[in-house]
């Protein structure tokens, strides 16, 4: 862990710090840029991963970002059945226009900007979850609750079955 924090993993962590919990952000050695390396990182199962995916709503052409288990693959079609949101995808140079980060450290909040956040119902089931912390190398930990709360996002069933 570095002693001093990256300009972007600082910026969530002084996000979070004005929420008024005890968050602590930590940028580690290894890259955390997928849910399996972050996992590996971490010492916890891919499940308790909370990535966090940026798509394009068609009709609207705005962000949305959908937080999901590590595990799971997201299914449009189930997103759009729950909340009527048609997702496409999104490009890289938009996720950064639009979060303020970069793809493989893209935290569930301190964007430029909220977004409209979507929520993995699987990972209600931990009792911590963690997150990316604004670049390939940070991470924090919280429960599901806090994520709920600090995103307002909606917690939806949509996983892909195979």
């Amino acid at each position: 862990m570095a002693d001093k924090l990256s300009r972007s993993a600082q910026n969530v962590q002084d996000f979070l710090s004005k929420q008024g919990d005890d968050f602590d952000v930590r940028e580690l050695a290894s890259s955390t840029r997928t849910a399996r390396e972050a996992a590996d990182s971490i010492g916890c199962s891919v499940a308790q991963i909370a990535k966090s995916l940026v798509f394009r709503e068609r009709a609207t052409g705005d962000p949305v970002l959908v937080v999901a288990s590590g595990v799971n693959r997201v299914d449009p079609a189930r997103v759009r059945l729950a909340t009527g949101l048609d997702l496409g995808r999104a490009d890289g140079n938009f996720v950064k226009d639009r979060t303020g980060f970069a793809i493989g450290g893209i935290p569930p909040v301190g964007h430029d900007v909220p977004l409209r956040t979507v929520l993995d119902r699987d990972l209600e089931q931990y009792a911590e979850i963690w997150a990316a912390a604004g670049t390939p190398h940070a991470v924090f930990r919280l429960t599901p609750d806090r994520l709920g709360a600090l995103t307002g996002g909606q917690w939806v069933d949509l996983r892909e079955e195979s």
